[in-house]
């Protein structure tokens, strides 16, 4: 008994073979790629078509078969690891449906290797295109709740120690801009993938007069890849958007580690729904962010997917082979997955996340966030250079910490006391001016400079910011429209080849 897929090979392939590596790949890859298969196997038979490669007879019989089988769709395909792969098995069901014959024409000019990019383009370019919706959603939802906690006061952390006085609607505006960045990394990844390696062959093209530029066409991409070699050695579109991935989920992650620390009872700065909640087996009080925790750690799975990508391409030919084109991707679609689920959530919790506006104004009043402001008054006010007032506003929170007293019972005398101290001088400002100073809502009104946290400021960041999705949505969407117009055009053109006699 001889190999199923070659007369090159005199035996049958080992069990352990079908067993270990093409009956899982087949059980992973097929279903999911039928459609790109189809559209691959289609945009090729019309492109041998018009370019006379085939009769037309034998075209027409291949154009019904292909029909049919994206009718019957892919469970209507047998299935056999001894015939190695999706395209063999598909191939195998075309041969029986349209005859050995014309079913064997259709792979005339092309290579599973120039196939399989193609299917890899195609994937990733859907996969794309699935994230920047799902990315897009995610910056409305935090620019919704930025414009509507715009003027919430809360306290600014650094180190997770009390800060500067910000609001919450600052918080989520920053968290949209580096959205922004990550939605721009995808469409920057989309745009590169965006070159068609069908007819590159094995690696080095063909001697068949074929026409690139139109199955380029019929399948919506913008050109044909220039160099065939490089068409089938390279994925690192897929490193790009899955670098892409990484870096946002890093960033995510940040973000839910911060509402995780703000959402418990000792901070007591956000609240959740109980739909976003788990609980536990036996402590009947708890309350668990099971959400943030999975976004949370999702930055290391997406982070370990990335490096065993690349560490499986590293000791790989330029060229096409099985690790550095098949094993390096398996952590790719993985991860498109995961980040989908992920941005799923991450929309879920900053939409439904409530601040608790109370006890993030009486936080920021109390825990000496506003000191900077009030060296800052020292050094507009009584004339300090800022390092001299930064020591004087240093002394006076250790007396107040020494005392028991929250920032906002700092008195105007214990200002001169220490400014008496440091400086050898009474400071001089009266009870109001210290009292403003102290006001986290007063600060953070007064912080004008661009990019600060006053809440007019933020507004016009958030108008900014949503002329920006804006913008990307209506590439989104016209990326989208001229793909599903090429497709259209497409199975008309199938369809109409399938009708002649």
């Amino acid at each position: 008994m001889e190999s199923k897929v070659s007369r090159r090979l005199t035996q049958p392939t080992a069990a352990e073979v079908c067993e270990h590596i093409y009956l899982p790949r087949l059980m992973r890859e097929f279903g999911s790629g039928f459609r790109y298969l189809t559209d691959i196997n289609q945009a090729h038979l019309l492109m041998l078509h018009g370019t006379g490669l085939i009769p037309a007879d034998v075209a027409a019989v291949l154009a019904r078969s292909l029909l049919r089988i994206e009718a019957e769709g892919p469970g209507a395909v047998p299935l056999d690891p001894a015939r190695e792969d999706a395209y063999f098995n598909y191939e195998a069901h075309l041969m029986q449906m349209a005859g050995a014959d014309a079913g064997g024409r259709l792979h005339v000019a092309r290579s599973r290797n120039d196939i399989l990019a193609t299917h890899d383009r195609l994937r990733a370019r859907d996969l794309a295109l699935d994230i920047l919706e799902a990315m897009l959603a995610v910056r409305t939802a935090a620019l919704e709740q930025a414009d509507a906690y715009a003027a919430v006061v809360m306290p600014g952390y650094t180190h997770l120690q009390a800060a500067q006085p910000i609001t919450y609607g600052y918080y989520l505006a920053g968290f949209a801009e580096s959205l922004g960045r990550d939605i721009a990394r995808m469409e920057q990844a989309l745009a590169r993938l965006d070159a068609c390696p069908l007819g590159a062959g094995a690696l080095a093209g063909t001697a068949f007069a074929i026409d690139r530029a139109a199955t380029a066409q019929w399948l919506g991409f913008s050109a044909h890849a220039p160099n065939s070699l490089d068409a089938v050695a390279s994925r690192d579109f897929a490193w790009e958007m899955l670098a892409a991935i990484t870096v946002g989920a890093v960033s995510w992650g940040r973000v839910a580690q911060d509402l995780y620390v703000w959402a418990t009872p000792e901070f007591g700065l956000i609240d959740f729904p109980d739909s976003v909640a788990g609980t536990s087996s036996i402590m009947p009080q708890k309350k668990n962010p099971v959400v943030l925790e999975y976004l949370k750690g999702k930055g290391g799975h997406m982070l370990g997917l990335l490096t065993g990508a690349l560490a499986a391409l590293k000791g790989s030919h330029f060229t096409h082979s099985g690790d550095g084109n098949r094993e390096s991707m398996r952590g790719f679609w993985e991860a498109g997955d995961e980040c989908l689920r992920c941005l799923a959530l991450l929309r879920l919790v900053i939409a439904s996340a409530a601040p608790q506006r109370a006890r993030m104004l009486a936080r920021a009043r109390r825990d000496f966030s506003t000191a900077t402001d009030l060296a800052d008054a020292l050094v507009r006010e009584a004339d300090m250079s800022f390092r001299q007032a930064h020591h004087i506003v240093g002394a006076v929170v250790r007396d107040a910490l020494d005392q028991h007293l929250a920032a906002d019972e700092i008195s105007a005398d214990m200002v001169d006391a220490a400014a008496m101290q440091v400086a050898g001088r009474a400071a001089g400002l009266d009870a109001a001016a210290v009292a403003r100073c102290l006001d986290p809502e007063q600060g953070v009104a007064a912080r004008m400079a661009a990019g600060g946290p006053a809440p007019v400021l933020v507004r016009g960041n958030v108008a900014a910011q949503r002329a920006a999705t804006q913008h990307a949505g209506d590439y989104l969407g016209a990326t989208r429209a001229r793909l599903d117009a090429a497709r259209a055009a497409l199975k008309r053109s199938v369809n109409h080849l399938a009708l002649q006699s």
